[in-house]
């Protein structure tokens, strides 16, 4: 298949989250298995500041948009280390910021036309391909206008009778709606602005947009599809996904075990594998330990978290959860890495200084700490709100760290709960939360903790299922082809390989 991917971010070009880790890692796995892979996105500042070879090129697309004509370069570049184009964006009054979205004050305030471009700007770059598509494969709000420009045969590109569309969710929450005077950007005319089709409480709603008028629907993990049809997790657009559930699917991400891989991870203090993580362990947490000035006590088990600093991650739990469990015999300890927001850095690090030998706060980001991190923990703490599908666990798992976890999302797909026929049947590789609160959290915790000391067998074996699972972008993209050729099939009858 000839397959285009639309995306504002991809590793190692640009990145605010896990879309660029998706967008960066499944075209490279679609080229192996034999698929031909086009990746199109901005030329954002960030992507000048990669340092991968960029090449001019003498092709030009132009859009007229808010009563002009807008022009813009297409340059090309490779994902490293593929023969998957990469063809860029290039429109610097649009794309040459310091930021993807926004800035201190919030989100810049022409994001839809920013984005409206570069959707039209992408249907004149998929012209100037060797090859007319087969699939084309858009990624959250910013590209959810391509589907409806396909559906409604826009500018009628030769292409777009034999092309299908797939659409990914990667997160509800974030939907890109605008004034509804934003609808004369896009050119489809308001007979589109409707309840059924693009418009939202009286807004313009671009992902709506992808969701009504892309061929087939995925998002991240199969419970987060199932979810997401729910007013609770839905944000507003659950009638219409259910509308629409035929159509929809959820795909796991999945892990690059080239970088996440304890047995050759350039980070860790020890490198091991499935028959010495005992003794690798134990050497990255007793290293960890002695730098961050915690008690390096092996009977205690070290409880790893990582990531935003935010309600939806549960933090308000976590800090309760650490104000009963911390302190004079405390049954384990704590190392946290994150930023997000203020209360939490203010609430942590009074905890940090009051509870210095059982509490390590790292308030930032650090790649390096990321990972020596999950290799030095027994435990690794992940009670989101939600998760449409999160990557920590999954990295947890292949370095022996046992996740805790609220079973939503991707945390209920890729952890399975140690109960007692799951421990009978040697499934069992993480500890569920049995419902949302603090109480619930520390129960958890405390199961944890009992299977650690008092059950060490028990313990080994969900250390070494978690070790074993593939969780790997190979499983991923397997999906995402079976997802293109059904698509394919249903709209013409009969798949292209």
């Amino acid at each position: 298949m000839n397959i285009v991917i639309l995306t504002t971010e991809a590793v190692p070009f640009a990145k605010t989250g896990g879309l660029a880790d998706v967008c960066g890692s499944l075209p490279q796995q679609l080229a192996e298995r034999g698929h031909k892979v086009t990746v199109i996105m901005p030329a954002f500042r960030q992507v000048f500041a990669a340092g991968q070879t960029i090449t001019t090129t003498d092709e030009k697309v132009s859009v007229a948009i808010a009563g002009k004509t807008v022009t813009a370069r297409l340059l090309k570049s490779h994902l490293p280390g593929s023969p998957c184009e990469v063809v860029l964006i290039d429109q610097p009054t649009y794309y040459d910021r310091e930021q993807l979205y926004g800035d201190a004050q919030g989100d810049f305030w022409d994001n839809c036309e920013r984005f409206t471009f570069f959707c039209r700007a992408a249907l004149s770059a998929i012209d100037t391909l060797e090859s007319p598509p087969d699939v084309i494969h858009c990624n959250d709000w910013q590209t959810g206008l391509v589907p409806a420009y396909v559906a409604n045969r826009f500018e009628s590109h030769p292409w777009m009778d034999h092309v299908a569309t797939v659409m990914t969710i990667h997160n509800m929450a974030y939907q890109g709606q605008f004034w509804h005077w934003d609808m004369l950007l896009n050119g489809l005319g308001w007979g589109q602005f409707t309840p059924d089709k693009m418009e939202f409480y009286g807004h313009l709603n671009l992902l709506k947009a992808g969701i009504v008028f892309a061929d087939s629907i995925t998002t991240v993990s199969q419970r987060y599809a199932e979810e997401i049809q729910q007013p609770e997790y839905g944000c507003g657009l659950d009638g219409v996904l259910r509308n629409r559930r035929q159509v929809l699917s959820g795909i796991v991400n999945g892990v690059d075990y080239q970088i996440w891989d304890p047995a050759t991870d350039k980070h860790l203090d020890a490198n091991y594998g499935i028959d010495d993580w005992k003794t690798g362990k134990q050497a990255n947490r007793s290293a960890l330990r002695q730098e961050l000035g915690l008690e390096d006590n092996p009977e205690i088990p070290l409880v790893g978290l990582i990531g935003r600093l935010a309600d939806q991650k549960g933090w308000d739990l976590v800090t309760e959860l650490m104000n009963n469990w911390l302190g004079e015999g405390s049954p384990v300890q704590w190392v946290v890495l994150g930023t997000g927001d203020h209360r939490y850095h203010q609430t942590l690090s009074d905890l940090a200084s009051r509870y210095n030998k059982r509490l390590a706060v790292h308030l930032g980001f650090s790649d390096q700490m990321a990972h020596r991190i999950e290799a030095a923990a027994d435990i690794f703490m992940m009670p989101s709100r939600y998760e449409p599908c999160g990557l920590n666990q999954l990295y947890s798992l292949r370095y022996g760290t046992v996740p805790i976890v609220n079973p939503t999302g991707g945390l209920a797909d890729t952890v399975t709960d140690a109960t007692e026929e799951s421990v009978r049947l040697k499934t069992a590789t993480g500890f569920y939360m049995p419902s949302y609160n603090v109480r619930s959290l520390g129960e958890a915790l405390d199961r944890a903790v009992t299977t650690y000391r008092e059950s060490p067998q028990i313990w080994e074996q969900i250390v070494t299922t978690g070790m074993q699972q593939d969780w790997s972008w190979r499983q991923s993209a397997v999906r995402y082809e079976q997802v293109y050729l059904e698509t394919i099939e249903r709209l013409h009858g009969a798949a292209v390989v």
